[in-house]
């Protein structure tokens, strides 16, 4: 049974309902049980009831963050390959309609980016494109993660769901990380956000990450974009995605992200606002549902708001970020995503982290704790 199967039984209005009916008892029991992983005191977390609850929720966060990651914050740098896409997207500036000028990075660009990006220190890669299969499909992919496998240390990508088959290749090419954003788990207004491409297909990029866990790759990210539906919801969704994911697939590790949508070609507006509050609300409420989850915050975010937060929960940031092809060595604005908001250098970021007496890591810890002595 995939995760589609399990979704189906579940009402998303009738899911709406308990969480809006939870009471600050519910959200007391759910802060003694912390750590429990129950579905039931996850909706309570992210219940109205909890937002009297966030300073506790934020001092039991980061107790729990600190117990298993310690003051350590992995950091890394997402590369821009391509921002063709054959996808309509609404909320996205790589929208095929979009009048912005399309680049796919050459191997000889890569090379010039990334020796751009290894001046900066970064160990932990992540490749993103648009989703266009001929212009930078499985091929492409593959071919790039063979060249930077041998450079960096952890190689992870944000591109189109692929196969099992492909995956497992990929893997074996030197990918450690997946991350793929169902966007919303609302099935019916979905096709809203996603007229046309491959990405209508919502059953499909549903069920990528169980072809994600069926290759044993390292790690699935999953999120969805906060500002398409109502937060509360959707993350009670990808709660229990992950949950099922963690039964099926328990040699995969799994994250969540938090991209809130950000200003881009088109200026789609959200439907759904989610505040700093409550960003923070719903941080610590993953973090007490499942202690183990890394949970990232990409420059989307401001820097007082990452800062801010940094203590709180999370485990993973991006840094120098760039959202164009060829943005390290020479950027060009006219081809971003998103605009993104923390705008400090990696030294900068690097030093903050320091100054709040955290650790930040370059690499991945989890290869590091796996290595034998010589």
């Amino acid at each position: 049974m995939s995760f589609y199967n399990l979704i189906k039984e579940y009402s998303r209005e009738e899911v709406k309902k308990e969480i809006y009916n939870k009471t600050p008892g519910d959200v007391e029991n759910a802060l003694v049980n912390a750590g429990s992983g129950d579905m039931n005191d996850f909706m309570a977390l992210l219940s109205p009831a909890a937002s009297n609850y966030i300073e506790k929720m934020a001092q039991i966060s980061r107790e729990l963050t600190l117990k298993r990651y310690g003051k350590t914050i992995q950091l890394y740098i997402p590369l821009y390959l391509s921002n063709e896409c054959t996808n309509g997207c609404v909320y996205c500036g790589f929208n095929h309609r979009n009048k912005i000028n399309r680049k796919t990075l050459s191997e000889k660009e890569i090379k010039e980016e990334t020796d751009k990006i290894k001046e900066m220190g970064f160990e932990h890669i992540l490749l993103v494109t648009g989703e266009h299969p001929k212009k930078a499909g499985f091929e492409y992919l593959q071919k790039a993660i063979e060249n930077l496998s041998e450079k960096f240390s952890l190689v992870s990508m944000e591109v189109q769901p692929l196969d099992t088959k492909e995956y497992k290749k990929l893997e074996k090419s030197g990918l450690n990380s997946v991350y793929i954003y169902q966007e919303t788990y609302h099935e019916k207004n979905y096709p809203r956000y996603h007229p046309t491409g491959k990405k209508t297909n919502y059953k499909y990029r549903l069920e990528t990450p169980d072809r994600i866990g069926e290759a044993e790759i390292h790690k699935a990210g999953l999120g969805v974009l906060l500002g398409l539906e109502d937060w509360r919801v959707d993350s009670f969704f990808t709660g229990l995605h992950v949950k099922y994911l963690q039964k099926k697939y328990w040699k995969t590790n799994y994250s969540i992200s938090f991209p809130r949508l950000r200003p881009f070609e088109g200026s789609y507006k959200p439907n759904y606002e989610i505040s700093d509050k409550e960003l923070v609300q719903l941080i610590t409420a993953y973090r007490i549902f499942d202690e183990n989850l890394e949970l990232a915050l990409s420059t989307r975010e401001s820097a007082h708001f990452r800062d801010h937060v940094l203590p709180l929960g999370i485990t993973t940031m991006s840094a120098g970020s760039r959202t164009e092809p060829g943005g390290y060595n020479k950027p060009h604005k006219e081809l971003e995503q998103f605009e993104v908001a923390d705008e400090r250098t990696p030294r900068e970021i690097r030093e903050t982290i320091q100054k709040m007496n955290y650790e930040a890591v370059w690499k991945n810890w989890d290869e590091a704790f796996l290595c034998k002595d010589s």
